[in-house]
């Protein structure tokens, strides 16, 4: 796409298109009318701030992302999926980034890019679906602890709040982090149509409901409804208006994170933000599939900081990365690595004290056959936590001391 000629969306350019309202809305929760909606009009409120988290889905391989090319051991594990020292984009004489990785190795340098090394919990889990349970609810018992860490924060810091787009995903698998018993988020699903996703079915049992009367549990449904419906137009409408210089690829991943940006320069009011992004899972063939997932992520992020960048917004605006888990320190037989422990880390963006963050685990002092972790992923969540304004103990359950790496 030539920088002259701005991108926009349309019908067709807007990928993440059907929205809906997901995640274990409580009927005793307060649903507020649309026109009781607090709107913010395209400006923003002095000290809010934008919080956007993307999951890199799989388990992503530290030793392959933040390579330790100054360690002779990682040149023993590491035979077919070893990275050339010459590729790396050397941040010291220990480590490199991926070569794939050169746009945000530049945010690195430039001080906006933050790598928290070491990041697990104790007792960790090698199960894609209960990993990503503990990761999405700060807890070790996953679903079965309650919301999800991004809902307790929703509730926390804006226990009032009803407009509809506080919170949103954009993806089709809706993150169990964002679940919230007061504060459900909006989500983008369904490409072929622009819908609420309880539209249909939800729609006739309430108009063929028994329960009538102000006050009754139909009655707040069908306000849920009215203003899901409402921030849908809103949201739509806003972000077929946008309009950026910056250009982006046509993956998937920057597509997410275009439709992030538009919705952070729209002023909608959308505090907390979710995108997903895959091809982690690197158990053959890593050399090529790994440095694919990390190009679409390098690439993404870019766009996305530079294009939030020309608001007041962007100056606002943390982006937080993780995967549920690393791979194993020895590379398997296929080509590519198994399920492991501890991994890394990303924060982003203006407020961002970029550098390198915990300490690099052994190579050699193993937690059998895996990474040992150093930094609890709670102490990383607890400082984007307290800037967005939230109070640590409720949201996370404890109260972790946050990593220093904001400015």
């Amino acid at each position: 796409m030539n920088n002259s000629n701005p991108k926009r969306f349309g019908r067709r350019g807007f990928l993440a298109s059907g929205l809906g309202i997901a995640g274990g809305l409580s009927l005793s929760a307060p649903a507020a009318r649309a026109g009781a909606l607090r709107l913010l009009g395209g400006r923003r409120r002095a000290g809010e701030r934008t919080l956007v988290v993307i999951q890199m889905n799989g388990g992503n391989d530290g030793l392959s992302t933040l390579v330790p090319y100054g360690d002779d051991e990682y040149h023993r594990l590491r035979k077919a999926t070893r990275i050339a020292t010459g590729d790396l984009h050397k941040i010291d004489d220990h480590v490199g980034l991926h070569p794939s990785m050169s746009k945000l190795a530049r945010r690195y340098d430039g001080g906006e890019l933050g790598i928290i090394q070491g990041v697990g919990y104790p007792g960790p889990t090698l199960s894609h679906f209960k990993a990503r349970e503990i990761w999405h609810t700060a807890d070790l018992r996953g679903r079965a602890a309650g919301n999800g860490w991004l809902g307790k924060l929703c509730g926390d810091v804006w226990p009032d709040e009803a407009l509809p787009e506080l919170s949103v995903h954009i993806g089709p698998d809706v993150p169990y982090s964002l679940h919230s018993s007061t504060h459900a988020p909006v989500v983008f699903n369904t490409p072929d149509s622009y819908r609420w996703l309880g539209e249909r079915g939800a729609e006739t049992a309430l108009n063929e409901g028994g329960e009538k009367g102000k006050g009754s549990v139909l009655e707040r449904l069908r306000n849920v409804m009215s203003d899901a419906q409402d921030s849908s137009g809103r949201i739509l409408n806003a972000i077929r208006k946008y309009e950026t210089d910056v250009e982006y690829t046509n993956h998937k991943t920057s597509q997410s994170l275009l439709t992030a940006a538009a919705l952070i320069h729209s002023g909608l009011g959308s505090r907390v933000i979710s995108v997903t992004t895959g091809g982690f899972d690197t158990h053959a063939y890593q050399k090529g599939d790994h440095g694919d997932a990390l190009k679409a992520l390098d690439d993404g992020v870019d766009s996305f900081l530079r294009d939030v960048g020309r608001c007041e917004a962007g100056k606002d605006t943390l982006v937080l990365a993780f995967s549920e888990f690393g791979r194993r320190a020895k590379e398997n037989g296929s080509g590519g690595t198994d399920h492991g422990k501890a991994g890394i880390m990303f924060v982003a963006g203006t407020p961002v004290e970029g550098g390198l963050y915990g300490k690099y685990p052994s190579l050699i002092d193993l937690d059998n056959r895996d990474l040992r972790f150093n930094v609890d992923f709670r102490n990383a969540y607890a400082t984007a936590v307290q800037w967005m304004g939230g109070d640590v103990e409720p949201v996370l359950g404890k109260d972790y001391a946050p990593v220093s790496y904001l400015s």
